[in-house]
């Protein structure tokens, strides 16, 4: 019944910056992932002139972009940074927007993130919620956003046009246009969650990356996210790609996941919702 603990020291983390990327390097890359800016000192100063630096000199390069981040403590100088000028300065150089919800509430909405913490957060997650943050992400520039949401899943939102998704966006990126899907998880005994959302975020990349659309990419994040808390590690639970693949095939079970709000309805053969444009 305890959260998880992390002992965390900076080191160069505290003076990493957009001088230390080696941007030439990214010339033979389809995809540029960037993670936990908020144990970066210097990237959340400023208002982010930094990471919003990195993003887009690495944009330039051709690179599909990615972003992952971390939940800092409130208290700190990472918690009171003004995440929200932060990311609509990085966003329009980011295609793809990976954070957890909690993340993303205390950036963007802290007195809702306040209130529901008063009870379990992301038991009270309403799909509305969820509407109402990624439109504003997307209205910022990210392209596509995603928010990890534990034991009840992911979701997805994709901008309404999607252009100069970089070297790694599948070759036809109609499918993925103006699409919102909430995926529950896998069943799975777990032992661990360590890594967990990490994992999810690669299983999501490596299905975009191998051309996948966003109903698979999808599925394919919680099948990866589900394998890792099967061991209390970060990595030995985690399959091969074929394997990963073989046990969704198999007829792998979900979680039960109601959603009553208008506007949704359920897909059986993908086991995941979608909202009706």
């Amino acid at each position: 019944g305890v959260d998880r603990i992390f002992l965390h020291h900076p080191g160069a983390n505290d003076t990493f910056g957009a001088q230390d990327v080696p941007y030439e390097r990214l010339a033979g890359a389809r995809l540029f992932h960037f993670g936990y800016p908020p144990l970066m000192h210097n990237l959340y100063q400023e208002d982010g002139k930094q990471l919003a630096d990195i993003f887009q000199r690495a944009k330039q390069t051709g690179v599909t972009t990615s972003l992952d981040m971390a939940y800092p403590d409130p208290a700190s100088q990472a918690g009171k940074a003004n995440w929200r000028k932060i990311l609509a300065r990085s966003l329009p150089w980011v295609d793809i927007f990976l954070p957890s919800l909690e993340e993303i509430l205390l950036m963007l909405r802290p007195q809702v993130y306040y209130r529901l913490r008063e009870g379990n957060i992301l038991a009270q997650v309403t799909p509305d919620l969820l509407t109402d943050l990624s439109t504003e992400l997307l209205d910022w520039g990210a392209k596509i956003v995603a928010f990890k949401l534990g034991e009840r899943g992911l979701y997805l939102r994709t901008a309404p046009m999607l252009t100069d998704l970089g070297r790694g966006a599948p070759a036809d990126l109609a499918f993925w246009q103006g699409r919102e899907f909430w995926s529950p998880c896998f069943r799975v005994q777990v032992v661990g969650t360590t890594g967990a959302g990490d994992a999810t975020i690669a299983g999501f990349l490596a299905a975009f990356l191998r051309g996948a659309s966003p109903q698979e990419a999808l599925t394919a994040a919680v099948a990866v996210g589900a394998c890792n808390v099967e061991a209390a590690d970060a990595l030995s639970g985690i399959q091969s790609w074929g394997t990963t693949l073989a046990r969704i095939a198999g007829g792998w079970q979900r979680h039960f996941l109601p959603i009553t709000a208008p506007g949704w309805e359920f897909l059986p053969e993908w086991g995941l919702w979608q909202r009706k444009a």
